[in-house]
């Protein structure tokens, strides 16, 4: 079943005495439960058409259909209300607040949302052990490292059960290492039942999905299924009848 459904999207900003063509005519479907990587240079179109699937943006024309519900035509309360139902987001910078704990900063989408303070706490906590950050829940973000960091705030994209993690170059204030601790947690949920879309541009983070979009002027140039990373990997390594390697279908 499509998550998402999106036909004919355009978007159209004055700036001056200027028209800008952001988004000329995107349609696309992302399954539930699929791993989507959105590339392009600057200026392609990708970050709008991140910013309308979150419902950050409305198009200037065109539909969409997010869990069967059609947002385009939403005032901007009702997409609000889902946003903090059905997406969360994990951005480049983190954006946690720098003098509360680890556990507060996870505890924030549920304070807009009203649950308990107590609900909230084992909620939070809970979603903190899911990244592997337990033990770090009273820490502030200056005493965690940036990939700590990060993790907190996939905890905090988590915390209201998510259909769809929305993450806009998750390791671009990462170092290499640390990016690929960050790609295998994302391909983890993902595994378990997350759908996540990325955007990157870099080749070797897109390689983690199973698919990759690439966006050109406005319009996507490229849509294609791809081995991911992870899978290619396990299948160079695993042993074939014959006793060699097997050949992955898409070299990362």
């Amino acid at each position: 079943m499509a998550l998402i459904e999106a036909r004919e999207l355009t978007k159209v900003y004055a700036m001056g005495d200027q028209t800008v063509h952001a988004l000329r005519g995107v349609s696309l479907d992302i399954a539930a439960g699929e791993f989507v990587a959105v590339m392009g240079a600057s200026g392609s179109g990708k970050s709008t058409l991140m910013n309308i699937l979150g419902c950050l943006d409305r198009p200037t024309g065109g539909e969409y259909r997010l869990a069967g519900e059609a947002v385009e035509s939403m005032a901007p309360d009702q997409l609000a209300a889902i946003r903090n139902r059905h997406i969360g987001f994990v951005f480049q910078q983190f954006n946690l607040l720098p003098r509360t704990s680890a556990l507060e900063n996870v505890e924030l989408p549920m304070v807009y949302a009203g649950v308990r303070a107590a609900d909230r706490q084992r909620r939070a906590r809970a979603a903190l052990e899911k990244v592997g950050l337990g033990e770090r829940a009273a820490h502030t973000p200056a005493e965690l490292s940036g990939g700590q960091q990060q993790r907190v705030a996939i905890a905090r994209a988590l915390v209201n059960e998510p259909q769809l993690i929305l993450a806009d170059e998750p390791t671009g204030a990462l170092d290499t290492q640390t990016s690929e601790d960050i790609m295998r947690l994302l391909v983890g949920l993902n595994a378990q039942g997350l759908t996540v879309v990325l955007v990157t541009h870099e080749h070797d983070i897109a390689a983690w999905a199973g698919r990759r979009i690439v966006f050109r002027d406005g319009r996507i140039v490229e849509d294609a299924r791809q081995l991911p990373r992870a899978d290619a990997a396990a299948a160079v390594a695993a042993p074939t009848a014959g006793g060699g390697g097997s050949t992955p279908e898409a070299t990362p």
